[in-house]
Protein backbone atom coordinates (compact mmCIF):
# COMPACT_ATOMS: atom_id res chain seq x y z
CA UNK A 1 0.00 0.00 0.00
CA UNK A 2 3.05 2.28 0.75
CA UNK A 3 4.01 1.87 -3.16
CA UNK A 4 0.81 3.09 -4.30
CA UNK A 5 0.63 6.23 -1.31
CA UNK A 6 3.66 7.25 -2.93
CA UNK A 7 2.16 7.99 -6.51
CA UNK A 8 0.61 10.88 -4.70
CA UNK A 9 3.47 12.46 -3.63
CA UNK A 10 4.56 12.95 -7.19
CA UNK A 11 2.40 16.06 -8.48
CA UNK A 12 3.58 15.36 -12.23
CA UNK A 13 2.39 11.62 -11.81
CA UNK A 14 -0.64 12.46 -10.06
CA UNK A 15 -1.87 14.60 -12.55
CA UNK A 16 -1.21 12.47 -15.23
CA UNK A 17 -3.06 9.63 -14.00
CA UNK A 18 -6.13 11.66 -13.04
CA UNK A 19 -5.99 13.41 -16.04
CA UNK A 20 -6.11 9.66 -17.92
CA UNK A 21 -9.13 8.66 -15.63
CA UNK A 22 -10.95 11.61 -16.74
CA UNK A 23 -10.50 11.53 -20.75
CA UNK A 24 -11.72 7.62 -20.07
CA UNK A 25 -14.70 8.88 -18.03
CA UNK A 26 -15.41 11.17 -20.97
CA UNK A 27 -14.87 8.54 -23.18
CA UNK A 28 -17.75 6.23 -21.49
CA UNK A 29 -20.56 9.07 -20.96
CA UNK A 30 -19.74 9.55 -24.86
CA UNK A 31 -20.83 5.83 -24.82
CA UNK A 32 -24.32 6.31 -23.84
CA UNK A 33 -25.10 9.59 -26.16
CA UNK A 34 -27.22 7.96 -29.05
CA UNK A 35 -27.55 8.78 -32.52
CA UNK A 36 -30.65 11.13 -33.53
CA UNK A 37 -33.90 8.87 -34.46
CA UNK A 38 -32.31 5.15 -33.79
CA UNK A 39 -33.91 3.36 -31.21
CA UNK A 40 -31.31 1.64 -28.29
CA UNK A 41 -33.05 -0.69 -26.74
CA UNK A 42 -34.44 -2.06 -30.03
CA UNK A 43 -31.07 -2.25 -30.67
CA UNK A 44 -29.66 -4.02 -27.30
CA UNK A 45 -32.86 -7.26 -28.41
CA UNK A 46 -31.35 -7.48 -32.04
CA UNK A 47 -27.31 -7.78 -30.63
CA UNK A 48 -28.76 -10.01 -27.92
CA UNK A 49 -30.29 -12.23 -30.84
CA UNK A 50 -27.58 -12.53 -32.63
CA UNK A 51 -25.26 -14.15 -29.81
CA UNK A 52 -21.78 -14.61 -30.66
CA UNK A 53 -21.40 -13.28 -34.43
CA UNK A 54 -19.68 -10.54 -35.55
CA UNK A 55 -22.00 -7.67 -33.99
CA UNK A 56 -21.08 -8.81 -30.68
CA UNK A 57 -17.44 -9.02 -31.21
CA UNK A 58 -17.46 -5.27 -32.61
CA UNK A 59 -19.73 -4.06 -29.43
CA UNK A 60 -16.76 -5.92 -27.41
CA UNK A 61 -13.89 -3.23 -29.07
CA UNK A 62 -16.40 -0.35 -28.97
CA UNK A 63 -17.13 -0.51 -25.24
CA UNK A 64 -20.85 -1.50 -25.93
CA UNK A 65 -21.12 1.42 -28.18
CA UNK A 66 -23.12 -0.39 -30.59
CA UNK A 67 -25.53 -1.90 -28.24
CA UNK A 68 -26.10 1.91 -27.48
CA UNK A 69 -26.49 3.30 -31.14
CA UNK A 70 -23.83 5.62 -29.73
CA UNK A 71 -21.53 8.33 -31.54
CA UNK A 72 -19.27 6.53 -30.83
CA UNK A 73 -20.20 3.48 -32.16
CA UNK A 74 -17.45 3.11 -34.67
CA UNK A 75 -15.18 3.08 -32.15
CA UNK A 76 -11.17 3.58 -32.97
CA UNK A 77 -11.13 1.00 -35.60
CA UNK A 78 -10.69 3.58 -38.86
CA UNK A 79 -8.22 5.11 -36.96
CA UNK A 80 -6.27 1.43 -36.14
CA UNK A 81 -7.04 1.00 -40.03
CA UNK A 82 -6.26 4.30 -41.09
CA UNK A 83 -2.49 3.54 -39.60
CA UNK A 84 -2.10 0.16 -41.06
CA UNK A 85 -2.60 1.41 -44.15
CA UNK A 86 -0.07 4.03 -43.94
CA UNK A 87 2.69 1.91 -42.31
CA UNK A 88 1.94 -0.17 -45.21
CA UNK A 89 2.71 2.91 -47.43
CA UNK A 90 5.53 3.81 -45.55
CA UNK A 91 7.26 1.00 -46.77
CA UNK A 92 6.08 1.33 -50.44
CA UNK A 93 6.23 4.97 -50.99
CA UNK A 94 9.74 6.70 -51.32
CA UNK A 95 8.19 10.14 -50.18
CA UNK A 96 6.77 8.49 -47.07
CA UNK A 97 9.61 6.60 -45.88
CA UNK A 98 11.91 9.84 -46.42
CA UNK A 99 8.96 11.72 -43.76
CA UNK A 100 9.99 8.43 -41.36
CA UNK A 101 13.69 9.26 -41.19
CA UNK A 102 13.19 13.13 -40.56
CA UNK A 103 12.34 11.91 -37.08
CA UNK A 104 9.71 14.02 -34.81
CA UNK A 105 8.96 16.41 -37.64
CA UNK A 106 8.39 13.75 -40.27
CA UNK A 107 6.46 11.38 -37.42
CA UNK A 108 3.96 14.61 -37.05
CA UNK A 109 3.05 14.92 -40.68
CA UNK A 110 2.04 11.38 -41.20
CA UNK A 111 0.12 11.45 -38.12
CA UNK A 112 -1.64 14.24 -39.67
CA UNK A 113 -2.26 11.98 -42.82
CA UNK A 114 -3.41 9.40 -40.30
CA UNK A 115 -5.86 11.38 -39.02
CA UNK A 116 -7.41 12.82 -42.82
CA UNK A 117 -6.91 8.95 -43.50
CA UNK A 118 -9.36 8.33 -40.50
CA UNK A 119 -12.37 11.01 -41.72
CA UNK A 120 -12.33 9.51 -44.90
CA UNK A 121 -12.57 5.64 -43.22
CA UNK A 122 -15.51 6.95 -41.29
CA UNK A 123 -17.29 8.45 -43.78
CA UNK A 124 -17.54 5.35 -45.48
CA UNK A 125 -17.85 3.35 -42.54
CA UNK A 126 -20.88 5.26 -40.69
CA UNK A 127 -22.26 5.47 -43.98
CA UNK A 128 -22.36 1.38 -44.04
CA UNK A 129 -23.75 1.10 -40.36
CA UNK A 130 -25.82 3.78 -41.01
CA UNK A 131 -27.38 1.65 -43.56
CA UNK A 132 -27.24 -1.41 -41.46
CA UNK A 133 -29.41 0.21 -38.62
CA UNK A 134 -32.07 0.58 -41.21
CA UNK A 135 -32.16 -3.19 -41.93
CA UNK A 136 -32.19 -4.33 -38.11
CA UNK A 137 -35.50 -5.55 -36.56
CA UNK A 138 -35.96 -7.37 -33.85
CA UNK A 139 -38.05 -10.58 -32.88
CA UNK A 140 -40.74 -8.54 -31.86
CA UNK A 141 -40.84 -6.45 -35.16
CA UNK A 142 -39.38 -3.12 -33.96
CA UNK A 143 -37.05 -1.35 -36.15
CA UNK A 144 -33.76 -0.26 -35.10
CA UNK A 145 -34.52 3.57 -37.19
CA UNK A 146 -38.34 3.98 -37.07
CA UNK A 147 -38.38 7.09 -39.68
CA UNK A 148 -39.33 7.54 -43.04
CA UNK A 149 -36.82 9.56 -44.49
CA UNK A 150 -33.41 7.55 -44.94
CA UNK A 151 -31.17 9.77 -46.03
CA UNK A 152 -32.06 12.47 -43.69
CA UNK A 153 -30.83 9.44 -41.13
CA UNK A 154 -28.20 8.45 -43.03
CA UNK A 155 -26.73 12.20 -43.33
CA UNK A 156 -27.23 12.57 -39.56
CA UNK A 157 -25.71 9.12 -38.57
CA UNK A 158 -22.63 10.07 -40.90
CA UNK A 159 -21.81 13.11 -39.39
CA UNK A 160 -22.47 12.05 -35.62
CA UNK A 161 -20.42 8.71 -36.40
CA UNK A 162 -17.38 10.64 -38.22
CA UNK A 163 -17.49 13.41 -35.30
CA UNK A 164 -17.82 10.34 -32.90
CA UNK A 165 -14.46 8.52 -34.16
CA UNK A 166 -12.62 11.96 -34.45
CA UNK A 167 -13.24 12.91 -31.01
CA UNK A 168 -12.25 9.61 -29.74
CA UNK A 169 -8.94 9.82 -31.54
CA UNK A 170 -8.35 13.28 -30.09
CA UNK A 171 -8.94 11.90 -26.26
CA UNK A 172 -6.16 9.07 -27.10
CA UNK A 173 -3.74 11.30 -28.42
CA UNK A 174 -4.72 13.71 -25.09
CA UNK A 175 -3.61 10.75 -23.12
CA UNK A 176 -0.46 9.90 -24.74
CA UNK A 177 0.54 13.36 -24.62
CA UNK A 178 -0.54 14.46 -21.17
CA UNK A 179 -1.63 11.17 -19.59
CA UNK A 180 -0.27 8.14 -18.54
CA UNK A 181 -0.03 5.64 -21.12
CA UNK A 182 -1.13 4.68 -25.00
CA UNK A 183 -4.33 6.84 -25.28
CA UNK A 184 -5.83 4.09 -27.82
CA UNK A 185 -4.64 0.86 -26.42
CA UNK A 186 -6.13 2.52 -22.79
CA UNK A 187 -9.40 3.55 -24.92
CA UNK A 188 -9.42 0.06 -26.32
CA UNK A 189 -8.80 -1.61 -22.62
CA UNK A 190 -11.37 0.66 -20.82
CA UNK A 191 -14.01 -0.39 -23.33
CA UNK A 192 -13.70 -4.21 -22.88
CA UNK A 193 -12.62 -3.97 -19.35
CA UNK A 194 -16.46 -1.82 -18.76
CA UNK A 195 -18.46 -5.06 -20.02
CA UNK A 196 -16.30 -7.31 -17.03
CA UNK A 197 -18.96 -6.92 -14.05
CA UNK A 198 -22.02 -7.76 -16.38
CA UNK A 199 -20.52 -10.38 -17.80
CA UNK A 200 -19.33 -11.76 -14.27
CA UNK A 201 -22.62 -11.63 -12.84
CA UNK A 202 -24.62 -13.44 -16.15
CA UNK A 203 -21.82 -16.33 -15.84
CA UNK A 204 -23.17 -16.30 -11.84
CA UNK A 205 -26.91 -16.54 -12.66
CA UNK A 206 -25.69 -18.87 -14.99
CA UNK A 207 -24.13 -21.31 -12.62
CA UNK A 208 -26.99 -20.56 -10.18
CA UNK A 209 -29.99 -22.22 -12.06
CA UNK A 210 -27.87 -24.98 -13.42
CA UNK A 211 -27.30 -24.33 -16.75
CA UNK A 212 -23.33 -23.84 -16.39
CA UNK A 213 -22.21 -27.06 -14.01
CA UNK A 214 -19.65 -26.30 -11.32
CA UNK A 215 -17.02 -28.31 -12.66
CA UNK A 216 -17.16 -26.66 -16.62
CA UNK A 217 -17.26 -23.22 -14.09
CA UNK A 218 -14.24 -23.98 -12.19
CA UNK A 219 -12.64 -25.28 -15.76
CA UNK A 220 -13.37 -21.86 -16.99
CA UNK A 221 -11.78 -19.83 -14.40
CA UNK A 222 -8.82 -21.99 -14.26
CA UNK A 223 -8.32 -21.26 -18.16
CA UNK A 224 -8.51 -17.84 -17.51
CA UNK A 225 -5.94 -17.99 -14.66
CA UNK A 226 -3.65 -20.00 -16.79
CA UNK A 227 -4.05 -17.47 -20.11
CA UNK A 228 -3.55 -14.36 -17.85
CA UNK A 229 0.11 -16.02 -16.40
CA UNK A 230 1.16 -17.03 -19.87
CA UNK A 231 0.40 -13.39 -21.00
CA UNK A 232 2.52 -11.95 -18.30
CA UNK A 233 4.81 -14.89 -19.09
CA UNK A 234 5.64 -14.00 -22.58
CA UNK A 235 4.53 -10.16 -22.56
CA UNK A 236 7.72 -10.07 -19.87
CA UNK A 237 9.65 -12.19 -21.43
CA UNK A 238 13.47 -10.55 -23.32
CA UNK A 239 15.95 -11.93 -25.45
CA UNK A 240 19.16 -9.74 -24.23
CA UNK A 241 21.82 -9.38 -26.66
CA UNK A 242 25.39 -8.68 -24.32
CA UNK A 243 27.11 -5.39 -25.48
CA UNK A 244 30.79 -4.68 -25.01
CA UNK A 245 32.06 -1.53 -24.76
CA UNK A 246 35.77 -0.31 -25.35
CA UNK A 247 38.30 0.95 -22.57
CA UNK A 248 39.71 4.58 -23.63
CA UNK A 249 42.66 6.27 -21.33
CA UNK A 250 41.88 9.85 -20.99
CA UNK A 251 45.20 11.00 -19.05
CA UNK A 252 46.05 8.68 -15.85
CA UNK A 253 41.96 7.87 -15.83
CA UNK A 254 40.63 4.77 -17.33
CA UNK A 255 36.71 4.88 -18.52
CA UNK A 256 34.58 2.21 -20.68
CA UNK A 257 35.07 -1.47 -20.80
CA UNK A 258 31.70 -2.47 -19.06
CA UNK A 259 29.35 -4.69 -20.41
CA UNK A 260 25.57 -4.04 -20.23
CA UNK A 261 22.74 -5.86 -22.50
CA UNK A 262 20.18 -5.03 -25.87
CA UNK A 263 17.06 -5.95 -24.18
CA UNK A 264 15.18 -7.53 -27.38
CA UNK A 265 11.09 -8.48 -26.10
CA UNK A 266 9.46 -11.38 -27.11
CA UNK A 267 6.38 -9.65 -28.08
CA UNK A 268 7.46 -6.88 -29.66
CA UNK A 269 4.78 -5.38 -31.25
CA UNK A 270 2.83 -6.04 -27.79
CA UNK A 271 -1.91 -6.37 -28.82
CA UNK A 272 -0.78 -4.40 -32.02
CA UNK A 273 -1.19 -7.80 -34.17
CA UNK A 274 -4.86 -9.09 -32.94
CA UNK A 275 -6.24 -5.58 -33.46
CA UNK A 276 -5.18 -5.24 -36.73
CA UNK A 277 -6.12 -8.33 -37.94
CA UNK A 278 -9.37 -7.97 -36.21
CA UNK A 279 -10.17 -4.38 -37.87
CA UNK A 280 -9.21 -6.09 -41.18
CA UNK A 281 -11.38 -9.22 -40.77
CA UNK A 282 -14.16 -6.67 -39.60
CA UNK A 283 -14.07 -4.65 -42.58
CA UNK A 284 -16.06 -7.03 -45.39
CA UNK A 285 -18.89 -6.84 -43.11
CA UNK A 286 -18.67 -3.40 -43.84
CA UNK A 287 -18.52 -3.45 -47.45
CA UNK A 288 -21.82 -5.90 -47.72
CA UNK A 289 -23.68 -3.10 -45.83
CA UNK A 290 -23.08 -0.66 -48.84
CA UNK A 291 -24.12 -3.05 -51.23
CA UNK A 292 -21.09 -4.32 -52.96
CA UNK A 293 -21.61 -7.38 -54.68
CA UNK A 294 -19.93 -10.77 -53.45
CA UNK A 295 -19.45 -8.63 -50.01
CA UNK A 296 -22.40 -10.73 -48.28
CA UNK A 297 -21.09 -14.15 -48.68
CA UNK A 298 -17.02 -12.72 -47.30
CA UNK A 299 -18.47 -11.14 -44.52
CA UNK A 300 -20.49 -14.83 -44.12
CA UNK A 301 -17.62 -16.97 -44.73
CA UNK A 302 -15.53 -14.34 -42.18
CA UNK A 303 -18.09 -15.01 -39.38
CA UNK A 304 -16.24 -14.99 -35.96
CA UNK A 305 -17.68 -18.65 -35.26
CA UNK A 306 -16.09 -20.49 -38.53
CA UNK A 307 -13.05 -22.20 -39.27
CA UNK A 308 -12.01 -19.73 -41.95
CA UNK A 309 -11.67 -16.75 -39.72
CA UNK A 310 -10.18 -18.01 -37.33
CA UNK A 311 -7.44 -19.24 -39.93
CA UNK A 312 -7.31 -15.84 -41.39
CA UNK A 313 -6.54 -14.28 -38.00
CA UNK A 314 -4.46 -16.61 -37.28
CA UNK A 315 -2.10 -16.10 -40.31
CA UNK A 316 -3.34 -11.94 -40.06
CA UNK A 317 -1.87 -12.09 -36.28
CA UNK A 318 1.82 -13.38 -37.32
CA UNK A 319 1.51 -11.01 -40.31
CA UNK A 320 1.61 -7.96 -38.31
CA UNK A 321 3.84 -9.35 -35.71
CA UNK A 322 6.32 -9.64 -37.96
CA UNK A 323 5.20 -6.62 -40.09
CA UNK A 324 4.78 -4.08 -36.85
CA UNK A 325 8.14 -5.04 -35.92
CA UNK A 326 10.24 -4.67 -38.76
CA UNK A 327 8.33 -1.20 -38.72
CA UNK A 328 9.15 -0.37 -35.20
CA UNK A 329 12.54 -2.02 -34.75
CA UNK A 330 15.67 -1.43 -37.26
CA UNK A 331 18.36 -3.27 -36.83
CA UNK A 332 20.71 -1.28 -39.11
CA UNK A 333 19.69 2.02 -36.89
CA UNK A 334 20.94 0.02 -33.67
CA UNK A 335 24.21 -1.51 -35.22
CA UNK A 336 24.86 1.97 -36.81
CA UNK A 337 24.55 3.60 -33.41
CA UNK A 338 26.61 1.16 -32.24
CA UNK A 339 29.28 1.51 -33.94
CA UNK A 340 29.28 5.32 -33.39
CA UNK A 341 29.32 4.84 -29.99
CA UNK A 342 32.40 2.20 -30.02
CA UNK A 343 30.29 -0.70 -28.89
CA UNK A 344 30.04 -4.37 -30.17
CA UNK A 345 28.51 -7.76 -29.59
CA UNK A 346 31.34 -9.46 -28.48
CA UNK A 347 32.39 -12.60 -31.87
CA UNK A 348 30.60 -10.12 -33.89
CA UNK A 349 32.71 -7.46 -36.71
CA UNK A 350 30.34 -4.21 -36.18
CA UNK A 351 28.30 -2.81 -39.09
CA UNK A 352 26.74 -4.95 -40.74
CA UNK A 353 27.50 -7.95 -39.35
CA UNK A 354 26.42 -6.94 -36.58
CA UNK A 355 22.79 -5.67 -38.17
CA UNK A 356 22.44 -9.12 -39.54
CA UNK A 357 23.25 -10.85 -36.14
CA UNK A 358 20.45 -8.81 -34.50
CA UNK A 359 17.90 -9.47 -37.36
CA UNK A 360 18.34 -12.83 -37.17
CA UNK A 361 17.86 -13.18 -33.46
CA UNK A 362 14.67 -10.78 -33.71
CA UNK A 363 13.36 -13.12 -36.14
CA UNK A 364 13.50 -16.14 -34.22
CA UNK A 365 11.70 -14.61 -31.23
CA UNK A 366 9.52 -12.88 -32.79
CA UNK A 367 8.18 -16.25 -34.66
CA UNK A 368 8.01 -17.35 -31.57
CA UNK A 369 6.12 -14.20 -30.17
CA UNK A 370 3.49 -14.99 -32.99
CA UNK A 371 2.98 -18.53 -32.19
CA UNK A 372 1.98 -17.42 -28.64
CA UNK A 373 -0.42 -13.98 -29.77
CA UNK A 374 -2.12 -16.91 -31.70
CA UNK A 375 -2.49 -19.21 -29.54
CA UNK A 376 -3.52 -17.16 -26.80
CA UNK A 377 -6.19 -14.93 -29.48
CA UNK A 378 -7.77 -18.61 -30.99
CA UNK A 379 -7.01 -21.50 -28.45
CA UNK A 380 -9.92 -19.95 -25.24
CA UNK A 381 -12.23 -18.69 -28.31
CA UNK A 382 -12.14 -22.17 -29.64
CA UNK A 383 -12.65 -23.90 -26.23
CA UNK A 384 -15.27 -21.76 -25.59
CA UNK A 385 -17.35 -21.68 -28.66
CA UNK A 386 -16.59 -26.09 -28.50
CA UNK A 387 -17.69 -26.42 -25.42
CA UNK A 388 -21.20 -24.10 -25.47
CA UNK A 389 -19.42 -21.81 -22.74
CA UNK A 390 -21.29 -18.21 -22.21
CA UNK A 391 -18.85 -16.05 -22.05
CA UNK A 392 -17.36 -12.74 -22.82
CA UNK A 393 -14.36 -12.51 -22.58
CA UNK A 394 -11.62 -14.46 -25.29
CA UNK A 395 -8.12 -14.74 -25.55
CA UNK A 396 -7.81 -11.74 -27.28
CA UNK A 397 -9.72 -9.37 -25.11
CA UNK A 398 -7.52 -11.15 -22.16
CA UNK A 399 -4.21 -10.46 -23.59
CA UNK A 400 -5.19 -6.83 -24.33
CA UNK A 401 -6.71 -5.94 -20.96
CA UNK A 402 -3.80 -8.00 -19.38
CA UNK A 403 -1.05 -6.45 -22.03
CA UNK A 404 -2.08 -2.75 -21.61
CA UNK A 405 -2.50 -3.09 -17.56
CA UNK A 406 1.35 -4.29 -18.06
CA UNK A 407 2.50 -1.43 -20.02
CA UNK A 408 0.69 1.29 -18.07
CA UNK A 409 1.63 0.06 -14.53
CA UNK A 410 5.33 -0.40 -16.10
CA UNK A 411 5.08 3.58 -16.88
CA UNK A 412 3.80 4.52 -13.61
CA UNK A 413 6.71 2.48 -11.87
CA UNK A 414 9.20 4.09 -14.10
CA UNK A 415 8.12 7.55 -13.23
CA UNK A 416 8.20 6.91 -9.78
CA UNK A 417 11.95 5.13 -10.15
CA UNK A 418 12.76 8.30 -11.82
CA UNK A 419 12.27 10.21 -8.72
CA UNK A 420 13.75 8.35 -6.32
CA UNK A 421 10.89 6.38 -5.10
CA UNK A 422 10.64 2.65 -4.52
CA UNK A 423 8.59 0.77 -7.47
CA UNK A 424 5.25 -1.25 -6.27
CA UNK A 425 7.64 -4.31 -5.67
CA UNK A 426 8.68 -1.98 -2.92
CA UNK A 427 12.53 -1.02 -1.80
CA UNK A 428 13.60 -4.97 -1.60
CA UNK A 429 11.57 -6.40 -4.57
CA UNK A 430 12.04 -6.62 -7.75
CA UNK A 431 11.01 -4.20 -10.58
CA UNK A 432 8.26 -4.70 -13.13
CA UNK A 433 10.59 -6.27 -16.04
CA UNK A 434 11.42 -8.56 -18.55
CA UNK A 435 12.68 -12.52 -17.53
CA UNK A 436 15.92 -13.34 -18.58
CA UNK A 437 16.39 -15.48 -21.90
CA UNK A 438 13.47 -16.06 -24.10
CA UNK A 439 12.39 -18.61 -27.18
Amino acid sequence: MAAFANIGKIPELRQRILFTLGMLLVYRFGIFISVPGADRSVMADYIGQQGGSFLGMFNLFTGGALEQVSIFALGIMPYVSSSIIFSILGIMVPSLRALQKEGEMGQRKINQYTRYGTIVLSIVQGLAMSMAFEGMVSGSGERVVPVDSVWSFRLMAVVCLTAGTCFIMWLGEQITERGIGNGISLIIFAGIVAGLPGALFMTWQQATVGELSPLLLLALAALVVLVVGTIVFFERGQRRITIQYPRRTVGRRVFGGQSTHLPLKVNQSGVIPPIFASSILMFPATLANLGIPFMDDLAATLNAQMWVHNTLYVAGIIFFCFFYTAVTFRPDDVADNLKKQGAFVPGIRPGRKTAEYIDRVMSRITFGGALYVSAVCVLPTFLIQEYNVPFYFGGTSLMIVVGVALDTVQQIEAHMITRHYDGFAGPRGPRIRGRRGGP
